[in-house]
């Protein structure tokens, strides 16, 4: 197994890719039907089920992508432990499109322009002895990625920035949830590829420390004495982001240029080139909290870095003197349950449980509604619901979904986990695999068609990892 060092910085070097340009470019049209026909699906549903009125009544009433395809950059290639590849590339679509969307009580709203720029990662795996050779590719931003739209007669829309977070609120909610890492979208290249042999599980945990700031929120010339009088010294605490995770914070530091917190908090690793992103910030007596600025790394530079970095901070994408200093340890999952004796609330591993499909589910196929929702303890989990339609087996649907369980000191074994057949909202059968058989298991992996009644069966696999110091 290569070492740590030798995985951060192994490298082929960036390439250009010209022919991938090239075959997008010729590809557009087509790909912008099947956008446009994906963005109306998947949007509309959310718009009607998680805004307000009268936000919640948008539709698409035309989209058309321009004739400006996506183009790609600067590709990586490495070798995966899973015996994959894996291709990252820079992704940069600057484009003139016609998008409409209309509501009730608001008026019609046109998007004339879109940027959008990220860093994509796209795992080839498993690789086969079998045309295609690859069993599917998966494809994910590393981080959140950038997205701006630009609206046609946007002086005479109310409250148009209201209406612009919100929809870029939504559309880059809708990518993180399917693209955006650990997410992955899925694409089978083989249709028999086995989703347990394809998964990319994560790859440890990053202990991040905010140890200290510098000089924040210094004093400005020209400040006003009533400013000095009512708010001099700042009130300080950091605002801690990995790339998509739950974003934490410090505690306050009161009165005071050069904080010193000392906190730490784990967070989840799925790529080293994930951002690591230290927003401070003064807390304001009046209500209003004044943004002090914004430090960023990656898990790469900072473990580069012998796990220590002093960020300068930039306000408004503008350059300050002031810094705050982060330290971070990595530990890898390794299939090791020793560090499940550990106490406390600092994470010890994790519970991956991958459901792969079901088979054998009886009833007439137009009615059938299959999904699979898993159970262990006070994490509830739930696959999409299949419905019949041409080409599809309703009654031996894929699934091909991944559900992650951190674990802190003393979860393990715990309550066993529980697999149950839906049928809609009707239970069609079920069963319990308890913790200690997966501890058992080879490399704590128990993987098997799991008999859930009536003759129906869920292919699905456990894994339980814990950590070790990389």
């Amino acid at each position: 197994m290569a070492s740590i060092l030798e995985t951060l910085t192994s490298s082929g070097g960036p390439e250009s890719l010209g022919f991938l340009n090239d075959i997008v470019k010729l590809l557009w049209p087509n790909i912008g039907v099947a956008g446009a026909r994906m963005i109306k699906g998947i949007a509309e549903p959310i718009f009607a089920s998680t805004l307000p009125s009268p936000l919640n009544t948008l539709v698409f009433e035309k989209i058309d992508l321009g004739s400006v395809p996506i183009r790609f950059s600067k590709v990586d290639v490495h070798k995966t432990e899973g015996e994959g590849i894996k291709l990252d590339l820079d992704l940069d679509w600057d484009g003139e499109c016609d998008i409409e969307l209309n509501a009730s009580m608001i008026p019609k709203i046109g998007v004339e322009h879109i940027k959008l720029r990220g860093r994509l990662s796209i795992l080839l795996q498993p690789l086969t002895n079998v045309i295609p050779l690859i069993g599917a590719a998966q494809v994910a931003f590393i981080n959140p990625p950038y997205l701006k739209l630009s609206y046609t007669d946007a002086a005479h829309i109310a409250n148009v920035s209201l209406i612009d977070n919100t929809i870029r609120k939504v559309v880059l909610g809708i990518i993180a949830s399917m693209a955006v890492l650990p997410n992955r979208f899925l694409v089978k290249l083989d249709t028999n590829n086995d989703f347990l042999k394809t998964y990319q599980h994560q790859l440890g945990v990053l202990r991040l420390t905010v140890e200290s700031g510098k000089d924040l929120g210094e004093e400005k010339e020209g400040k006003s004495f009533f400013e000095k009088l009512v708010h001099d010294v700042p009130d300080c605490f950091a605002k801690v982001r990995v790339s998509a995770e739950t974003e934490w914070r410090t505690a306050m530091a009161k009165n005071t240029r050069d904080p010193e917190w000392n906190e730490t908090s784990d967070f989840l690793v799925s790529d080293y080139d994930q951002n690591i992103q230290v927003d401070v910030t003064d807390d304001d007596t009046a209500g209003r909290d004044d943004d002090l600025g914004l430090g960023t790394t990656t898990i790469k530079d900072l473990l580069l870095n012998g796990g220590r970095q002093e960020l300068s901070l930039t306000h408004k994408e503008q350059p300050t003197a002031a810094k705050v200093t982060i330290s971070g340890q990595f530990f890898k999952f390794v299939p090791d349950a020793s560090s499940f004796s550990s106490e406390g609330a600092s994470i010890v591993g994790q519970l991956t449980v991958l459901v792969a499909s079901a088979f054998g589910i009886k009833g007439k196929r137009q009615d059938l509604k299959p999904s699979v929702k898993v159970t262990w303890g006070e994490h509830t989990f739930r696959t999409p619901i299949k419905f019949d339609a041409p080409g599809s087996d309703i009654e031996n649907p894929s699934f091909d979904q991944a559900f992650r369980v951190p674990i802190t000191g003393a979860m393990v074994p715990g309550p066993p986990v529980k697999l149950t057949l839906l049928d809609g909202e009707v239970e069609r059968g079920s069963v319990d695999v308890a913790l200690d058989d997966v501890l058992a298991g080879e490399g704590l992996t128990l993987q098997k068609f799991f008999d859930v009644g009536d003759g129906a069966t869920v292919r699905a696999g456990l894994w339980l990892r814990g950590i070790a110091p990389a």
